[in-house]
């Protein structure tokens, strides 16, 4: 465990620093990943392989995972530091200001351990499609402060839901795809304006932004047990009128001929970025 400043996010009792790869520290990165998780074993070992192919270092925030999250990321080579918590929040409105806490104090330790260019906010079932690192280094990245990449969600099919494993790669695991476009914000550059507050998953202060890039989310995809789970937790913990609702509509709909908004799946590649219907 290291100390570290953290500027206006202080460490709660629950919560502790572990120390991954201490090469990555005090050094300057061109990219560094942070992402928020929990009980994401299964896909883990793939997300830091193919992501460490492309960033720096990671910093992550372990949100009490019950599984080896916290194992798998401390012995990747890429993982720098972990927030480590030790009591996930059961009240639906507390976990939603801690989404912005937590990023909060992620980037302020990437800041002040791991010097960088640019920051690369990512979940574990998000695969970016292409060269990360050419396009930050080429002149698309010249013109903006921070890039929103243009996500599309995976589905099962019935010629296509056997479950996922983890000795497989997940980019590419599935054949169709929702042409429904989500402009996620994923990147920006390391200025001292862009900061988190505590209500807010995006950063304030962000400048020029520019929309680029493609992304496959497997959020719906992994499994048919899976489709179930996510289900059962925004059912569960999430409110009704906004998001037990819907959710509970799709329980036992994890196979699909078309998306959850009833529009024909595509394959990736044109036919699904013609066809993208913003959101």
């Amino acid at each position: 465990m290291i100390a570290t400043h953290l500027g206006n996010w202080q460490l709660r009792d629950t919560e502790r620093i572990i120390t991954g790869n201490r090469d990555l520290l005090g050094e300057t990165h061109l990219l560094v990943g942070m992402t928020r998780i929990r009980n994401e074993a299964l896909i883990l070992p793939d997300t830091l392989d193919y992501l460490g192919s492309q960033v720096d270092a990671i910093v992550a925030y372990d949100d009490a995972s019950t599984d080896e999250t916290v194992e798998i990321l401390r012995a990747h080579p890429k993982v720098a530091l972990i927030v480590a918590n030790g009591a996930w929040e059961q009240d639906v409105e507390a976990r939603k200001l801690a989404e912005g806490r937590h990023r909060g104090l992620l980037l302020e330790m990437a800041r002040e351990q791991l010097p960088h260019d640019w920051m690369l906010c990512f979940d574990p079932d998000e695969r970016i499609t292409g060269d990360l690192r050419g396009f930050l280094e080429g002149p698309g990245a010249e013109e903006c402060d921070s890039v929103k990449v243009k996500l599309f969600d995976a589905y099962l099919t019935q010629a296509d839901c056997a479950p996922y494993r983890s000795d497989l790669p997940l980019l590419d695991f599935r054949r169709f795809y929702g042409p429904e476009q989500r402009d996620i914000l994923m990147l920006w550059r390391n200025r001292s304006e862009i900061s988190f507050a505590e209500r807010g998953r995006v950063p304030a202060g962000l400048g020029r932004v520019k929309t680029d890039l493609y992304c496959q989310h497997y959020g719906k995809a992994l499994s048919v047990d899976h489709w179930e789970e996510t289900c059962d937790y925004y059912i569960k913990h999430f409110p009704f009128e906004t998001y037990g609702k819907k959710w509970t509509e799709r329980k036992g709909q994890a196979i699909h001929t078309e998306s959850d908004f009833k529009r024909p799946l595509y394959a990736w590649g044109e036919a699904l970025f013609a066809n993208a219907v913003p959101m």
